[in-house]
């Protein structure tokens, strides 16, 4: 349990503004991946490969995985799901490359948090390596807390939407406000927070629309997400600048910080900073505002 918990505040203090998808069948876009500025690479195992091609996507992973060169990007493999033919051999074949972590696709239980957690032990994955799943059906909207709750447990650092399976399966029309799905955004984050998870956005489909992108990660920002997934290396600087922190914010977060610190104010829960009232909940905001632009910048 020590050990999990010690793999997530790691995994948490990683900045995850934009998590980037690369198709494992595409040579070209493996390479490319070690080049973007993309806080996260999600190489690709699922959808993006058709399935006569999934044992060659595999391999060419695995292969790009242990080749290394992605400095200081996580690198999370997209498996297919346990239930798939291939999804056992993707965790077996990234055990041995050793990603940083997996993402799972269509979780819809703890039962299946943890069967993901044993294969991936059996595979040979270290503690602290990371468990990503995906949120992306309505019976998965329906069971999120048990979902988060198996974090308890388990390697389970992230909950990912999959916003363009849940509109399938709700047969909902999103169009640009997203509001057949802010239920389902919202109780994801709450999820994720209950149990010091991460919180990652479903992608944009449109990529020549950058002003509704913008829009949609700004959106994001608001729902309490950390970050993002994208579908086209285009989307990614956007993306990392609505999702950090601004110079003001940490200017202000550093203030913050600086005045609690002061000896008359030892000890005292609630104090004055630029004339507004502050508390040490807005400490506890502050100090994450600092880490998050200290994590960005080791990154940069």
């Amino acid at each position: 349990m020590g050990k999990i918990m010690n793999a997530r505040q790691i995994m948490n203090a990683r900045p995850r503004r934009s998590c980037l998808y690369m198709p494992g069948s595409n040579a070209k876009a493996l390479e490319k991946a070690r080049s973007l500025p993309a806080d996260v690479v999600l190489l690709d195992l699922e959808d993006s490969v058709a399935p006569d091609a999934k044992e060659a996507a595999r391999a060419a992973v695995a292969a790009a995985v242990q080749g290394g060169g992605y400095g200081r990007r996580e690198v999370i493999v997209r498996i297919n799901a346990l239930s798939t033919p291939w999804g056992r051999e993707d965790i077996a074949a990234a055990g041995i490359a050793r990603p940083d972590g997996i993402l799972a696709p269509k979780v819809e239980s703890g039962d299946e948090v943890v069967a993901l957690d044993d294969a991936m032990t059996e595979a040979g994955f270290a503690d602290e390596a990371s468990l990503w799943v995906m949120i992306e059906t309505s019976r998965a909207i329906l069971n999120l807390a048990e979902i988060a709750a198996a974090a308890k447990a388990t390697r389970l650092s992230a909950l990912v939407m999959g916003t363009n399976d849940l509109a399938k399966e709700m047969r909902a029309r999103p169009g640009a406000d997203r509001a057949p799905f802010h239920a389902a955004l919202s109780l994801a984050v709450m999820a994720a927070r209950s149990e010091g998870l991460a919180a990652i956005d479903g992608v944009y489909n449109d990529i020549a629309d950058a002003a509704g992108f913008e829009a949609e990660c700004r959106q994001g920002l608001a729902f309490g997400f950390d970050g993002k997934t994208l579908i086209h290396p285009s989307q990614v600087d956007a993306c990392n600048t609505i999702f950090a922190p601004s110079v003001e914010e940490i200017a202000s977060a550093r203030a913050l910080i600086a005045a609690f610190a002061l000896p008359e104010n030892a000890g005292k829960g609630v104090i004055k900073v630029d004339g507004k009232m502050v508390e040490l909940l807005h400490l506890e905001q502050a100090r994450r505002v600092v880490a998050l632009a200290e994590g960005i910048s080791q990154i940069a």
